[in-house]
């Protein structure tokens, strides 16, 4: 078990205390000249290694006149990344927490990004993006609160499901990334993107702390 998991299982950022007082209260984070607000209940940026290594990833693409979409954006962080590299940009979320979240992120960066509440693509279309950002939850509890959003993919991996289902017959034109760590369920995922005549192809990944993260392209 890698060092970040121990630490997930120790200060579950839900379940624990001592992360549940930190996240209880608007946290400030930054990254390369973008300054965020963390709002109570959203996925905090900084505390994990995913939303780094995605960024660092999308460092070496060339984002400029691309159709991007942050699926699930929580602070917006990446959104505004992108923004900054002349993409065009859509940031959507399920949450209402996280959609005040990245309003208010993106006035404070000057950020001219679409917004939209969605439960994955009901609201969006894939269609109409060149690359779509996938950071997920994964863990396989029962999603009771808001809060749970950014952590739980359900009982049954039912965002996964979803997810998937969705996807069918869109990848071929489009870039799909998505960040998954060597601790969550991997063959259930990929069995769940199989089943969706989907394929997870390993891209790009990074170890920190004892975790390994990987880069998935979504393709048929």
């Amino acid at each position: 078990m890698s060092l970040v998991k121990k630490i997930l299982n120790r200060f579950h950022p839900v379940l624990k205390p001592l992360s549940k007082w930190y996240l209880s209260k608007t946290r400030n984070y930054s990254y390369n000249g973008i300054k965020v607000k963390v709002l109570p209940g959203v996925f905090h940026p900084g505390f994990f290694f995913s939303t780094k290594i995605l960024l660092g990833y999308l460092e070496k693409k060339d984002l400029a006149k691309k159709a991007v979409l942050e699926l699930g954006a929580g602070t917006g962080l990446i959104s505004i990344y992108c923004h900054r590299r002349s993409a065009f940009v859509c940031a959507s979320d399920i949450s209402k927490t996280a959609l005040r979240c990245i309003q208010g992120n993106a006035r404070i960066n000057d950020a001219s990004i679409n917004i939209v509440e969605s439960d994955l693509f009901d609201n969006v279309n894939p269609n109409d993006f060149d690359i779509i950002i996938i950071n997920p939850p994964y863990y396989p509890e029962a999603i009771n609160s808001e809060n749970d959003m950014p952590w739980f993919c359900g009982e049954h991996f039912e965002y996964f499901e979803k997810l998937f289902y969705q996807l069918k017959g869109v990848t071929a034109s489009r870039e799909v990334l998505m960040i998954l760590s060597e601790d969550c369920a991997l063959h259930q995922i990929q069995s769940i993107a199989k089943k969706n005549s989907l394929q997870l192809a390993e891209i790009y990944s990074s170890q920190k702390w004892g975790e390994r993260n990987f880069i998935y392209k979504i393709s048929e």
